[in-house]
């Protein structure tokens, strides 16, 4: 692993042993902020130190703490901290020996963003900004918002974390390993609970979906964060493993990744789910979240989102080939997900169901009613969509126009690639 790499992965752990050491949370991410910048700026010349974990923790700890020293105040409550925290939890652990879940800095990170006294919106952006590592501009197109609006939610949510006093790791979860305690992990009777993991888990998806299909770049993959977001999802899985839909997460961040090393060519261009080929998928992958996904569907409680989703993508994955794919069974799924969580991107996916069932007609009625829509008012899969419908329904001008307006207002450059070559191979044969 390169030192860019290492520095991406380790920045939510430094953060988070910072944090549950000290306390201010918007203090401690500066500091991490400059022990990066050293390590880039020394690592090249004099090596990567044996324990880069703690050189990063020493570094930035050295930092906040002259910053803390200039008030009494601070310093007594550094002291505290200090005197009750064991010095050896400041040590990377030996190798092969990893924490539990419920030690792991950057699970704990991710509860104390997720704190119900910020709201839902806050909760994520802050989440992918200091766990994840991803930029204003990534959250923000992530979330369908403007930079500028997403830079003020960043900046208000740590104020709130700032001002709260909430300790670090203060999860209403119970210890990893006693499921059974009153109110512990796999019961649902607890609002605050399920309010703070609903944020947990859809700070996960949008996580793994930046890395799965980045917003821009000149990768169409990010595998460092879908790794990570698949990662953390297994250690909450761990902590809460009767929950249906965590569960549900995990089987579909699974059967979803598996498809990855069919998805580009090796030029890096971007390979549809239709053409590729399947022999490259991961079995080991799609067989575990399989498995994950037919439990979670197995209880009483009715479906959750993410088993629906789940469940709709265990239906691609078990497809031999392109065309054995049940669409029927798919389109119904995302009629019920429509009901259960209704979303744009969820009329979107079901536009293209409904075509693939009815034909391209019916997909094209339904996508004119997300027209009106803000919340993909010039995003470029609304036109990638309604392009690939207008070239089945033989409207090849019409597709290409929407091919090249699409192909305007994505920031991947595979993306782009590919819907360039859409159009320009419909122009070619428009010519001839």
């Amino acid at each position: 692993m390169g030192d860019e790499d290492l520095l991406r992965s380790l920045a939510p752990q430094v953060l988070g042993a910072l944090v549950r050491r000290y306390g201010h949370f918007d203090a401690a991410e500066d500091a991490v902020q400059e022990a990066l910048l050293a390590a880039a700026v020394q690592w090249p010349g004099q090596g990567r130190p044996d324990n880069p974990r703690g050189w990063l923790i020493r570094v930035a700890s050295r930092r906040l703490t002259d910053e803390l020293r200039g008030e009494e105040a601070r310093r007594r409550r550094e002291e505290n901290a200090a005197a009750l925290t064991p010095r050896d939890e400041f040590s990377a652990p030996p190798p092969g020996e990893g924490r539990a879940p419920s030690e792991d800095d950057t699970l704990a990170l991710l509860f104390l963003c997720c704190h119900p006294e910020l709201t839902p919106a806050a909760q994520i952006a802050l989440t992918l900004r200091a766990v994840a590592g991803l930029t204003t501009a990534e959250i923000a197109c992530a979330h369908l918002v403007p930079e500028a609006t997403m830079a003020q939610r960043i900046s208000r949510a740590k104020k709130r974390i700032k001002s709260s006093g909430v300790p670090f790791g203060d999860a209403p979860f119970g210890h990893s390993g006693d499921p059974g305690h009153s109110g512990g992990p796999g019961h649902s009777d607890h609002p605050e609970r399920q309010e703070r993991l609903a944020a947990v888990l859809t700070t996960l998806y949008l996580l793994f979906n930046e890395g799965y299909t980045a917003t821009s770049g000149s990768s169409l993959q990010r595998a460092e964060l879908s790794g990570e977001a698949i990662r953390l999802t297994r250690a909450v899985h761990r902590l809460l493993p009767e929950d249906g839909e965590v569960a549900a997460l995990l089987a579909l961040m699974l059967l979803v990744d598996a498809r990855r090393p069919a998805r580009t060519r090796p030029d890096g261009d971007l390979v549809p789910l239709a053409e590729q080929d399947r022999g490259r998928w991961d079995r080991e992958a799609i067989d575990e979240g399989t498995a994950l996904v037919g439990r979670a569907l197995s209880s009483r409680t009715p479906p959750g989102p993410y088993q629906l989703q789940a469940a709709i993508a265990a239906l691609h994955d078990e497809a031999e080939r392109s065309e054995d794919t049940d669409w029927p069974q798919i389109l119904a799924l995302y009629e019920l997900l429509e009901r259960l969580a209704p979303g744009p991107m969820v009329t979107l996916n079901r536009a293209v169901a409904l075509a693939m069932v009815h034909g391209p007609r019916a997909g094209l009625g339904l996508l004119a009613t997300l027209d009106a829509d803000a919340r993909l008012a010039g995003h470029h899969r609304l036109d990638a969509v309604r392009a690939h419908l207008l070239e089945r329904a033989g409207d090849l001008e019409a597709a290409r126009t929407a091919y090249q307006s699409a192909a305007r207002r994505t920031a991947s450059l595979p993306e782009r690639r590919y819907l360039q070559a859409r159009a320009t191979r419909l122009s070619a044969g428009n010519a001839g």
